[in-house]
């Protein structure tokens, strides 16, 4: 939020410069961004009163002017803006003026002219980015005088980046209450009386959804002046506070929500048919905004409507239909309660983000609405005229936020804050942010105003005392706490150590976003419920990810847009899967591998990777658990990957995760040219380990035997290494795999599978006896339960 530091002094007046009191401000958990000047620097500038203006007899879109600046003499100045007319107060910059850009303003003759001046525009000065004509000012300013000087330019911009929690502060009046508060300083209390009904007209109003609306106001005005401009002060202090002048209407709810912090809509009544119904939209409707843009009011959004259509969003913005118009003569002002979880999300599900919904997602004080529509009132009368009606207050009471008593105990501001902070200053502190205390044995019962949505707990309220104190005000000291080292077992997996390993591979370690779109879901976890946000940042991110595979792939994507051929990631984090009603989080780990095997140099042998390149990165987490016997990878069907290229990794028969290669349908989708291989497992599936045994080193020889099987083309390497350890005597210490054939001399649907024992004992000499019918114990159950055969 920004705005003027001019209108905070208006409220409340420390002896303090802009940048002590921005200081002060983010010390006191308002942090300020930035504070800037309110307008460019330019000189010679004074209110000036067009006498005549005449044509140039050169020139048809020019004029000559002769202009009053408070001297002896009107000065002759030549002008091209359309808007200029006889008896206008405009800001004219005078001979030596220098404007913003170091622009000095000389003598000149414009078509055989002189020109002792110019008139400006708002532009020229530095007060908007572009601007039609020069700039009217009131009739009533003040001829020759300073133009900085009359509208108070010497002035600055604070903004103010608030957290969620201080929706209270989204105003002058609010940040005024702070500011009173920090410097001990009387905030001016500005009597908003009510303004007197002159007509008996009154709206209709049905809450029909009072959970969401607990509170409408609204009051009807009649016979305003379409004609009517906006204050030029009211104009800047809007300026000052980033939002442009449109209406006079339209500028005076804008300005009452700075001030006071109560968003406010104004209605044409001859747009609203009967009453106002506050309600929930219904299926297939449509609403054009105040942009000029069309939504379909989706179920479970708040609607201002009338009896026959919608015209609001409610809490986000207006319809164009009952626009306020420069033809309006009669309207409605709204002032409402919404609460915060019926607005949060909406307006970011349609697109939007408004001061309005901004403001009623934080939280808006329930019990501002009359008030605020008191004060819009007045404003509407004075500057538009016209004839107001009673004020319709429709109330749900029992929907409306309670106020709750908190118990604050003396003894836990020191123990909170380590600092002791005598009776005295607390109560200070509390009643001047309008807190209500009694005094009880042990502290104070405390109840919060309306505003604080973000107090309820006693904690809160230390936190309030802690920082109008001073954080700086509380004394260093070295805290003494018992520690204890929790002992860790030796079986344990260590996910640091997975990620290291992973890194002295080649890998990078991505964090991405827990939330992912709904289409990259469906695309890459159809198989899975999508477990959808009630309040998403954005529509592309609305979903819970039901894995690590759509981060990662839209991290790779990322990067190869960026021209990076050859990329390794991992990632570890919880996936979202709902079961029976329940979400289960498991922590899992997934890696990516895409491009080229090894970096390109010199020395190396180009080749793409494969599937056997994320296997191995896989087998070598695996190994840190100590176990590899548990574990089996075999191959599966998977709609995410490739149906040749896809195992399922198990541990004692349970599956605890997937690798393979991304399906060529997925990844033509994605725009990826390449193969990509991926892996992801489930670390709860690594979390016991076996700890090592020692294991005496005989001391005689080592036997190989090489043996080449003729076995079925679907068999596995894994089938026929459990058939062959399961028959293989103690003194089988090895069985390896080293080559695969398949081709000539080997018949259809069958493989030649060469494979080596390694044979050891550690009391003696193997004997060729004991050798061979090691072997041929291996050989039989191998013939007998796979149907092996030894190759000719």
């Amino acid at each position: 939020m920004q705005f003027s530091e001019a209108w905070l002094r208006e409220w409340v007046n420390p002896d303090v410069s802009v940048n002590e009191l921005a200081d002060a401000l983010s010390m006191a958990g308002l942090e300020v961004d930035g504070v800037a000047p309110a307008a460019a620097a330019f000189s010679g500038v004074v209110v000036g009163r067009v006498l005549s203006c005449e044509r140039h007899p050169d020139a048809d879109k020019l004029s000559v002017c002769s202009v009053d600046v408070g001297e002896d003499e009107p000065v002759q100045i030549v002008c091209g803006a359309r808007n200029v007319a006889a008896d206008m107060k405009v800001p004219v910059a005078r001979v030596g003026a220098v404007l913003p850009g170091d622009f000095k303003i000389k003598k000149a003759k414009l078509r055989g002219q002189q020109s002792l001046g110019m008139i400006c525009s708002a532009a020229e000065l530095g007060l908007a980015e572009s601007s039609e004509g020069i700039m009217p000012l009131p009739a009533d300013a003040p001829v020759g005088r300073d133009f900085r000087e009359y509208l108070s330019l010497d002035d600055h911009i604070i903004d103010v980046d608030l957290t969620p929690d201080r929706g209270d502060c989204l105003s002058i009046a609010g940040i005024a209450r702070d500011v009173g508060v920090i410097y001990r300083q009387p905030v001016t209390d500005w009597e908003i009386k009510a303004v007197e009904n002159s007509i008996a007209d009154e709206m209709s109003v049905v809450l029909e959804a009072p959970e969401a609306c607990p509170r409408y106001s609204c009051r009807i005005i009649r016979g305003i002046d379409p004609t009517a401009q906006t204050p030029l002060w009211m104009q800047e202090k809007l300026r000052r506070s980033g939002i442009r002048s449109i209406s006079p209407v339209v500028d005076i709810t804008n300005y009452v929500m700075i001030e006071l912090g109560q968003p406010m809509h104004g209605f044409d009544l001859a747009k609203v048919d009967s009453g106002i119904r506050v309600r929930l939209a219904q299926e297939g409707e449509k609403l054009t905004l105040l942009d000029g843009s069309e939504v379909d009011a989706s179920e479970g959004t708040l609607l201002i409507a009338d009896e026959q259509k919608p015209l609001a969003l409610a809490g986000i913005m207006g319809g164009e239909s009952s626009a306020v118009t420069d033809s309006t003569r009669d309207i409605l002002l709204e002032s409402a309660f919404f609460q915060p979880v019926a607005i949060a999300g909406k307006a970011r599900a349609y697109g939007l983000h408004t001061d309005s919904s901004h403001r009623f997602e934080r939280g808006v004080d329930p019990e501002l609405q009359r008030q605020a529509l008191e004060r819009a009132s007045d404003l509407v009368l004075h500057v538009c005229g016209g004839q107001a009606g009673p004020v319709v207050d429709v109330t749900a009471a029992e929907q409306l936020p309670r106020k709750s008593q908190i118990h604050l105990r003396r003894q836990q501001v020191p123990r909170l804050l380590g600092v002791e902070i005598d009776d005295a200053t607390i109560e200070d502190i509390l009643a001047r942010l309008g807190m209500q205390l009694e005094s009880v044995e042990d502290g104070w019962q405390v109840v919060a105003p309306s505003s604080r949505f973000d107090i309820s707990i006693e904690a809160d309220l230390i936190e309030e005392i802690g920082r109008i104190y001073g954080y700086a005000n509380i004394p260093e000291n070295l805290s003494a706490a018992p520690v204890s080292i929790q002992a860790v077992p030796e079986t344990a997996f260590h996910l640091l150590r997975a990620k290291e390993l992973l890194v002295d591979r080649g890998y990078q370690e991505a964090i991405t976003y827990s939330f992912i779109a709904p289409e990259l879901a469906e695309l890459l976890t159809p198989e899975a419920r999508q477990i959808r946000l009630a309040n998403p940042i954005s529509a592309d991110m609305s979903v819970m990810r039901a894995s690590l595979w759509p981060g990662l792939l839209t991290t790779l994507q990322y990067n190869l847009a960026r021209q990076q051929d050859r990329v390794r990631l991992f990632e570890s984090g919880q996936i979202f899967l709902e079961n029976q009603g329940d979400i289960e989080q498991p922590e899992m780990l997934a890696g990516l591998i895409y491009g080229e095997r090894m970096p390109g140099k010199w020395n190396s042998t180009p080749g793409k990777v494969d599937f056997y390149d994320i296997k191995g990165d896989l087998e070598v987490i695996l190994e840190l658990v100590g176990d590899p016997d548990s574990f089996d990878i075999r191959p599966v069907e998977d709609v995410s990957l490739h149906p040749g290229q896809a195992a399922m990794l198990l541990r004692n028969s349970g599956e605890i995760g997937r690798l393979g290669m991304l399906h060529p349908g997925l990844q033509s989708k994605l725009g990826i040219s390449g193969n990509v291989f991926l892996f992801q497992i489930r670390l709860q599936g690594l979390s016991e380990g076996h700890l090592p045994a020692y294991q005496a080193v005989s001391r005689y020889p080592a036997i190989r035997r090489d043996l080449a099987l003729l076995v079925a083309e679907d068999l596995t390497w894994a089938e026929v290494k459990a058939c062959a350890t399961k028959a293989a005597p103690e003194i089988v210490r090895d069985i390896q795999v080293f080559d695969v054939y398949t081709g000539d001399n080997i018949d259809s649907g069958l493989k030649s599978l060469a494979l080596s024992l390694i044979l050891q004992d550690y009391s003696h000499t193997l004997t060729d006896e004991e050798t061979e019918q090691a072997v041929d114990e291996v050989l039989s159950a191998l013939n007998k339960e796979l149907s092996a055969k030894l190759r000719d």
